[in-house]
């Protein structure tokens, strides 16, 4: 056998010693997080359920921390400080992409072991998600009923409607920039979602048709789009992920299960960005 010593880091300055100080622990608030984790039933798969859903929400909360910053960039014309967040965002709904892999590891029979230790919890009830749908520009405020027992998210909810959505504020730069939108486009009631528009469409086919004239507009269309791109891919993951695991039975929630999400995958939030290439 060697008699070479074990590695002892302490030898080169780390520190060993955290009695009273800051530990990595104690930075991430780790006893809490990891004792987060109640089960309703005896099964082993619901762990794997339960972290599935906890860390999308992480996930989510540091998608809407960029999102409000991006807004508030477009806000100040700033833009290039935007496309930093707008990016991160798309990432963070590549890895929730990447997270339904791990999820559809579980059998329709492994998940049926513990669904009714669910009782009418679903995922559709995420304020979370919801505050992302209203902060990007899908705002149906019939989506708030699932919430109404809780008035602080109502309040979180309805604050977010009652200004600019991500997109909006990407219209109103345009107006700002000197393209010609429609007035009742830039002044409508925001807390509606936005419909598609012939006069925005028009705005960005220019913007589009000489990307080296209005490049920061341009590179903001692009970074809208990537978005989308992954969120729609993350909507359809979260279908086929579903209808893999529990076929076409309702939802815990009460919803029509996978039905319901098939028609959340024709949402567009940003129509006039997508339909522009076809008129290219």
């Amino acid at each position: 056998m060697s008699g070479k010593k074990s590695y002892d880091p302490s030898q080169e300055g780390a520190h060993m010693d955290f009695d009273g100080r800051m530990s990595y622990g104690d930075y991430l608030q780790l006893d809490k997080i990891l004792s987060a984790q109640v089960q309703q039933t005896d099964t082993h798969d619901e762990m794997l359920f339960i972290i599935q859903h906890q860390t999308s929400e992480l996930w989510m909360r540091l998608a809407l921390h960029e999102l409000q910053a991006a807004r508030n960039h477009i806000r100040q014309d700033t833009l290039s400080a935007a496309f930093k967040k707008l990016a991160r965002v798309a990432k963070i709904f590549e890895q929730l992409n990447s997270a339904w892999d791990v999820l559809r590891t579980m059998t329709p029979s492994e998940y049926t072991k513990f669904r009714d230790g669910l009782g009418q919890s679903s995922g559709f009830q995420s304020w979370q998600y919801r505050l992302v749908e209203y902060l990007v520009g899908n705002r149906n405020q019939a989506m708030l009923k699932p919430h109404n027992h809780r008035a602080d998210i109502i309040e979180k909810l309805t604050e977010e409607m009652a200004q600019p959505s991500l997109y909006d504020e990407a219209i109103l730069a345009l107006a700002r920039q000197g393209f010609d939108i429609d007035q009742q486009v830039t002044t409508r009631d925001f807390s509606q979602t936005h419909a598609f528009n012939d006069s925005v469409m028009t705005a960005w086919e220019q913007v589009y048709r000489a990307p080296e004239k209005y490049w920061p507009l341009y590179e903001l269309a692009e970074k809208l789009v990537d978005f989308e791109d992954y969120f729609r891919r993350w909507r359809f993951n979260h279908v086929t992920t579903v209808e893999r695991v529990i076929g076409f039975k309702q939802g815990t929630g009460g919803t029509a299960g996978v039905n319901y999400l098939k028609r959340m995958l024709e949402v567009e939030l940003f129509p006039e960005l997508w339909r522009v290439r076809t008129a290219l």
